[in-house]
């Protein structure tokens, strides 16, 4: 009997996926390439279901003879690999961005000596709409929760965008771009005290109680899906931070990052005659561990946020005190610097990455922007925050056309800087 080959990522179970599977079924064995996250994620969004998952279902369909994972967006591997008589496709590749898929698929099955069957595109049918009206239906906080640690084993490179409002969490939610032949989209969001507080027109003090910024994280939760980082300053008195480890758990947030220093609240990057103090290693080891005991499940990370550089010490002195927290239960580190040449959070990161490359190193180059994703995850990196820049770049915009509404007595010259009442009236999905 003939061998015949179906790729597909079985996140959303359709009609026309039972009618291509059934078509598949009569030409031969019918062996399903199911899309691993890996494969997914470069070029689609994350699938709700995990490959596991999406394998039990896919498993137990009509006319499926075996399931093997497809690491690659790319057939050739798995053609070239397995050797199929026929692989079966819907017709729908022939334009757009899949096009490209086609012609590989048509060049190896020529050289295997295979066939290509291309069935009919089931109409009525589309999965990208289908797609997107699963998402607007929201998620659960389990769901939510997990998704970051799902990222991490899939991809390079986790890209967190920081949000502050309900708005700015849908534009990091919903805005790609395909570059490449890649979609590149933001993975996570990042709830940062400063950006917070500064949206509020208030002070970026710690005094600022978490029930206060409950109400940002709420707003943010309510229209997106992606995951969450929470920004948790030092993480307060450690029962506090015990506290609220549970609170942002229970809430979906995957992971909190705390830093070791004390004394009043500062921005880190305010500037140099700012005098970091830092917690004794012994003592934040224990507020990291407490938050460990707290939390409910494997899957909520307390990241370690380390501000050796920032208070003037050695790359050694971060190195360690991320020993001593690693061993505490931290499930990542993020390092900070002042410094524009980045040399030093190089440094550290090829040190630390050399002893703990199971532990995500996380960075924020604010300072350092010079660097591309690539570049940083070659250090080492797994996670890359932009901490501020929706919100540093929305009040510029405000300013001007503030000042622009001023300078000549009505809008017209400050249109070019809105965008228009039917796309305010649009942009926010009406969900069913």
């Amino acid at each position: 009997m003939k061998t015949v080959y179906l790729g597909m990522v079985g996140d959303i179970i359709h009609p026309g996926i039972v009618n291509i599977i059934r078509e598949g079924a009569q030409l031969g064995e019918l062996w399903i390439g199911l899309f691993t996250d890996s494969a997914v994620a470069t070029h689609k969004r994350l699938p709700y279901l995990t490959y596991e998952q999406r394998k039990s279902v896919v498993e137990s369909l009509k006319g499926v003879f075996r399931v093997i994972p497809q690491n690659e967006w790319s057939y050739v591997p798995n053609l070239k690999k397995h050797k199929p008589d026929i692989i079966i496709h819907g017709d729908d590749w022939k334009n757009g961005h899949q096009s490209k898929l086609r012609e590989e698929v048509y060049a190896v099955m020529k050289e295997l000596g295979g066939e290509v069957v291309e069935i009919p595109y089931t109409k009525g049918i589309d999965s990208s709409a289908l797609h997107d009206a699963q998402a607007t239906i929201g998620t659960t906080p389990d769901i939510r929760l997990k998704t970051l640690r799902r990222l991490l084993e899939i991809k390079p490179i986790t890209r967190i965008m920081e949000a502050h409002s309900g708005l700015s969490g849908l534009i990091v939610e919903n805005k790609e771009i395909i570059q490449d032949d890649e979609v590149r989209r933001f993975d996570g969001m990042w709830i940062s005290s400063l950006t917070d507080s500064t949206s509020k027109g208030k002070p970026d003090i710690e005094a600022v109680d978490l029930t206060t910024r409950l109400h940002c994280l709420t707003d943010i939760l309510e229209c997106t899906t992606k995951p969450i980082i929470f920004d948790g300053d030092t993480g307060g008195r450690q029962e506090h931070f015990v506290f609220t480890v549970r609170t942002l758990e229970r809430n979906g947030v995957s992971a909190v990052i705390i830093e070791d220093k004390t004394g009043l609240k500062k921005n880190s990057l305010f500037g140099t005659e700012v005098v970091q103090e830092l917690l004794p290693i012994p003592e934040f080891c224990e507020k990291i561990s407490a938050g460990k005991r707290a939390q409910v499940t494997k899957d909520f990370m307390i990241i370690a946020r380390l501000e050796s550089l920032i208070a003037g010490f050695t790359v050694e002195d971060a190195l360690e005190r991320a020993r001593a927290y690693v061993a505490a239960g931290a499930d990542g580190v993020m390092i900070h610097s002042k410094e524009k040449s980045g040399l030093d959070i190089k440094a550290f990161c090829e040190a630390f990455h050399k002893e703990y490359n199971h532990i995500p190193i996380v960075l924020v180059p604010t300072t350092y922007n010079q660097y591309t994703e690539k570049e940083l995850a070659s250090w080492g990196a797994r996670i890359i925050i932009y901490a501020n820049h929706l919100l540093r770049a929305s009040y510029p915009a405000m300013e001007k056309t503030a000042e622009l509404i001023l300078k000549n007595e009505r809008s017209l010259e400050a249109e070019p800087l809105c965008m228009s009442i039917k796309h305010i009236i649009s942009l926010i999905p009406e969900r069913q």
